[in-house]
């Protein structure tokens, strides 16, 4: 029996103080074993080929096509209300002589980041690979060539997994039946809506992608206004491509979520998430496609929105838009290498890891865990230098700020707000809150017993429980 569990089994009679220092339970038992009373139940691995998606956790988002032309947004079409034949005749002027797909990922690798989705086809309808199903499409241009393969072999030759972008809204494909609802065009001049016959059009372009292409690891489906729903898509999908995680705003629930923009339904408070999750965010504030004169998040906005799904188990996709000649631009690569900064150097405390915010009471911070090592992440705004880690009584052997490497300083004693309890928690004291404010910082605490300290919480919780009955 494992060591975790026997203790369980004795109902805390052994006094931990006096065990000897053991292995701690794995990153993989933690996942298996059923959940105690108050400890989030974490989300289940697929077990299959898709897993590759639990160890990358952070991707490069790109949004690109001929709105970036324009560089005002990625909805040009239907935001600044231009018509369908005034808007097509950008498909003459879609010449990106400056792509280059390895510029692309070599910002992606200096950010982190370890997978990259793309739009294929967003929804004005613009595809970005030579397609047969329509004349739309990156090969009948000036630059005539298919961004997609590009891209694929890029990946292929280096290693990346690629995930493609499908918007199922099209705006100038005559047989989706656009009906000026959200994300939807009035009805056009040539339209001849057909639902169906709009399903097999867009089953033969994913048959393309996959395909044509290589091995892909995603499906990034957007926009089904009509809320169709068709699982055999999905099963096509798997079967052509079994490495391939597909989210859930396609024709079925899919594989994972997809909070955007930092909303979620359930609101900020759940420690984990109940299924696999990749939130999406851009590095703008009004476009995800190219914006010449775009207002950038803050540093500290999107460090900490990456923080708080990455220490919950999430993924998380962070975007950018190219410009028309296909460049990522300056202001943004600044941002990423900024990012990417502070993110090499906390990112042990995501990877292999477990979310394990129930060892405290305190809920401005998150925790993360692995064995006998928690992470302590501070992605909301610190209210003090200092962070009390109640319930925690029992000294790291080592404190440390991953952001810079030092040292820290922590305490173990009763602080006056703790008169109540008469007792002594583990206090992080003196952090640079006020030198480092524009990121978050990461504390790593390394124990000797990290399951004895989680199980003399449990101990104290019962008790508490039992006061109050």
């Amino acid at each position: 029996m494992h060591r975790r569990l026997f203790l369980q089994g004795m109902g805390g009679a052994v006094a931990v103080s006096a065990l000897a220092p053991v292995t701690a339970v794995s990153v993989a038992e933690l996942r298996n074993l059923a959940p105690a009373k108050g400890v989030p139940k974490l989300v289940k691995r697929f077990v299959d080929a898709m897993d590759w998606f639990f160890q990358k956790r952070f991707c490069i988002f790109v949004h690109w096509g001929v709105y970036s032309i324009l560089g005002w947004h990625e909805q040009h079409q239907w935001r600044a209300r231009v018509s369908r034949e005034e808007y097509v005749k950008l498909q003459q002027k879609w010449n990106p002589v400056k792509f280059n797909p390895d510029e692309w990922l070599d910002v992606m690798e200096k950010t982190g980041m370890k997978y990259i989705c793309l739009t294929t086809k967003h929804h004005d309808g613009f595809c970005l690979w030579d397609t047969k199903q329509t004349k739309y499409n990156t090969m009948n241009t000036p630059y005539g060539k298919d961004v997609v393969k590009m891209l694929a072999d890029a990946c292929h030759r280096r290693g990346v997994p690629l995930c493609l972008y499908y918007s199922i809204a099209d705006w100038n494909q005559p047989n989706y039946p656009n009906q000026g609802r959200h994300h939807e065009l009035p009805p056009q001049p040539g339209d001849q809506p057909d639902l169906m016959k709009y399903i097999e059009f867009l089953k033969k372009q994913v048959v393309e992608l996959c395909t044509n292409y290589g091995e892909i690891h995603g499906f990034w489906w957007d926009m089904n206004v009509d809320k169709h729903v068709d699982r055999s898509i999905n099963d096509m999908i798997r079967k052509l491509q079994p490495k391939a995680v597909i989210n859930n705003r396609g024709y079925d629930e899919g594989d994972f979520g997809t909070p955007e923009r930092d909303y979620e339904k359930g609101g900020e408070d759940a420690m984990c998430f109940e299924r696999p999750t990749e939130a999406c965010q851009s590095v703008g504030t009004e476009s995800w496609g190219y914006k010449s004169d775009e207002d950038y998040y803050t540093d500290r906005h999107l460090i900490r929105s990456i923080d708080k799904y990455l220490a919950r188990d999430a993924n998380y996709l962070l975007n950018v838009g190219p410009t028309g000649e296909g460049v990522i631009p300056p202001e943004a690569v600044a941002v990423l290498r900024r990012i990417g900064e502070w993110y090499n150097a906390v990112k042990e405390s995501f990877e292999n890891v477990v979310p394990a915010s129930h060892l405290t009471a305190n809920r401005n911070i998150l925790v993360t865990r692995r064995e006998n090592t928690m992470y302590v992440h501070l992605h909301r705004d610190p209210i003090s230098e200092t962070v009390k880690l109640k319930p925690i009584d029992v000294e790291p052997r080592r404190a440390t700020l991953l952001n810079n490497g030092r040292p820290v300083e922590f305490a173990l004693n009763m602080a006056p707000s703790d008169h109540t309890e008469q007792k002594k928690y583990l206090r992080l004291r003196k952090l640079p809150v006020n030198e480092m404010p524009n990121t978050v910082l990461v504390v790593k605490l390394e124990f000797d017993d990290l399951d004895a300290v989680e199980k003399m919480q449990h101990k104290t919780d019962d008790k508490d429980d039992i006061r109050k009955r």
